[in-house]
């Protein structure tokens, strides 16, 4: 039976994130409305004359009312940025380590505050900001802050006998990113820190129904010593300001992270101006459990890594490809795990699960599980939840489905919510076929105890990261990016800097010979 799903009434909350802060008279206007662009260094209130609510939507509750920017604060936010490139370009990596290492300090001082705002923005439990988002944010700032000493090009060599050459690696010059509300803050961290680590200035679209955070983050820099326009976040739509940013002639390069369909668009609107372009998009993991694997710890990873961020998460496990021989017990165990996960608002203690970011989102969860009903089973969860208070929320069920066809739309395509399919295989050639059967590859794992096994499947499926025997750990010395309709480029360690430097070439002749041999090939002096 299909799910009745209502939007309930929406209630404002007593006090803003800005009221949470220091300062306060510093970040509203003269009317006590509340600034939600960082541009040049400072927060202003956006121009375009329309307003967003961001919602709690564990509770419906108006967190903040945020005047949204228009295209004249986007220009004025580029602006800002090239007139900074010149001169943060040329800061030595150390000035640059020193800002990120007093930035991070910061950022510890006031982990409370972020993990409370960013709870209140997307409804999720503290538990998973205070011990995932906000420590992974500082840590990603603490590596960078190191990596940025390490940032070279190629020491002077002679390749040629009257020349030497050598490799300047330089900053590309303002970056242009767009970041998705799945993860506000670490989203943020992942766009912003390799950008300026490499000398770059940047533009930051945050996803305008949670960009809170996002304004805390530029703030905290700036307090740590960060000159004016090097980061700037602009609150704006997609359809304008996104889409502006996109386009603009003074935006040097485009980094993206969303779903595939978008990312189509950036590519698009990059190649009028042949931008540099940095996409990370969609992903429908698999996670394959062969008959040798610890079964046990496999069902907890399956729980885990599917459940993360209320499955909210491009590299969530998605498809569960288990061996026949154990299918079944898999299936059990998972369907039980689910039946116990404890759904609640952030400030619930005992709340495992948050709800979805919106109640669009959860419609669009609850209507492809209510559409796989008609071809398939769902046999855990499949509903949004009304009772233990959590009526107003976007609150869905951790969700399991079997015996679905492998070519049906919940097999094929991003559910981006708590839902988890599984898939029986009976050869080993079956299960990679299997893990490999998706336009996407952003990420996987494997289960098992035979090294061979552990070695093809990281050999053979086509992913950008392949995890043995775990699902979704992420360090920040480890790249983070996809194969196929995935994207390209990464995000987090050293190699993220290929995407935000460009490699320069510099070749110094040596001898003071006028007359060189090959000029004879283009002209004879007579």
């Amino acid at each position: 039976m299909a799910t009745q799903r209502t939007f309930p009434a929406r209630r404002h909350h007593p006090a803003s994130f800005l009221h949470h802060c220091p300062d306060t008279d510093a970040r509203q206007g003269k009317h006590g409305t509340h600034m939600h662009q960082f541009i040049n260094g400072q927060l202003l209130s956006g121009t375009s004359g329309n307003t967003l609510d961001v919602i709690n939507p564990a509770t419906s509750e108006v967190v903040e009312t945020v005047r949204l920017a228009s295209v004249t604060d986007l220009d004025a936010a580029v602006a800002a940025a090239r007139s900074a490139f010149p001169a943060w370009s040329r800061t030595t990596a150390g000035e640059r380590a020193g800002i990120l290492q007093k930035f991070a300090r910061i950022m510890e001082e006031r982990a409370a505050e972020f993990s409370r705002v960013e709870s209140s923005q997307t409804g999720k439990p503290l538990r998973l900001t205070r011990e995932f988002d906000v420590p992974g944010t500082i840590d990603n700032i603490d590596f960078f802050a190191g990596a940025s000493r390490h940032l070279e090009g190629k020491a002077t060599a002679e390749y040629s006998p009257q020349h030497t050459s050598s490799i300047r690696r330089e900053a590309i010059g303002v970056v242009g990113s767009i970041a998705p509300w799945n993860y506000p803050l670490q989203m943020a961290a992942w766009k912003v820190l390799p950008a300026i680590a490499a000398g770059n200035t940047i533009v930051l679209k945050p996803a305008e129904i949670t960009p809170l955070t996002s304004l805390m983050f530029a703030q905290a820099l700036t307090d740590a010593g960060l000159p004016d326009g090097v980061v700037n976040v602009v609150v704006g739509d997609g359809a304008s300001v996104g889409a502006a940013l996109m386009q603009h002639p003074d935006v040097d390069m485009v980094s993206f992270t969303g779903s595939t369909a978008i990312g189509r668009t950036v590519l698009e609107a990059a190649a009028v101006n042949a931008k540099r372009v940095h996409l990370e998009l969609g992903g429908k993991a698999p996670i394959v459990v062969f008959d040798d694997a610890t079964l046990d710890a496999a069902v907890h990873g399956a729980v885990a890594g599917s459940l993360i961020n209320t499955g909210q998460d491009c590299t969530a496990a998605t498809r569960a490809i288990v061996h026949r021989s154990v299918y079944e017990e898999f299936v059990a165990k998972v369907a039980e795990r689910f039946e116990g996960i404890v759904l609640g608002a952030p400030g619930d203690t005992d709340a495992d699960l948050g709800p979805l970011v919106s109640f669009k989102q959860r419609d669009h969860v609850a209507g492809m599980v209510d559409r796989a009903r008609g071809y398939s089973k769902v046999v855990a969860g499949g509903y949004a939840p009304t009772d233990g208070g959590l009526g107003d929320g976007a609150f869905y069920r951790p969700t399991l489905v079997v015996d679905a066809a492998p070519d049906s739309e919940i097999v094929k395509d991003e559910v981006f919510g708590p839902v988890l399919v599984v898939l029986p295989f009976n050869t080993d050639d079956e299960a990679i076929r299997l893990a490999n059967d998706t336009v996407y590859g952003l990420a996987a794992s494997a289960w098992t105890n035979n090294l061979q096994r552990a070695m093809r499947a990281t050999r053979e499926i086509k992913a950008g990261c392949v995890w043995v025997n775990d699902h979704i750990p992420i360090i920040s010395e480890m790249p983070h990016g996809g194969f196929k309709q995935s994207g390209f480029g990464k995000d987090m360690s050293a190699y993220s800097f290929e995407e935000y430097t460009q490699v320069k070439h510099v070749m110094v002749e040596l001898d003071g010979v006028i007359e060189k041999d090959w000029h004879r090939t283009i002209f004879t002096l007579r």
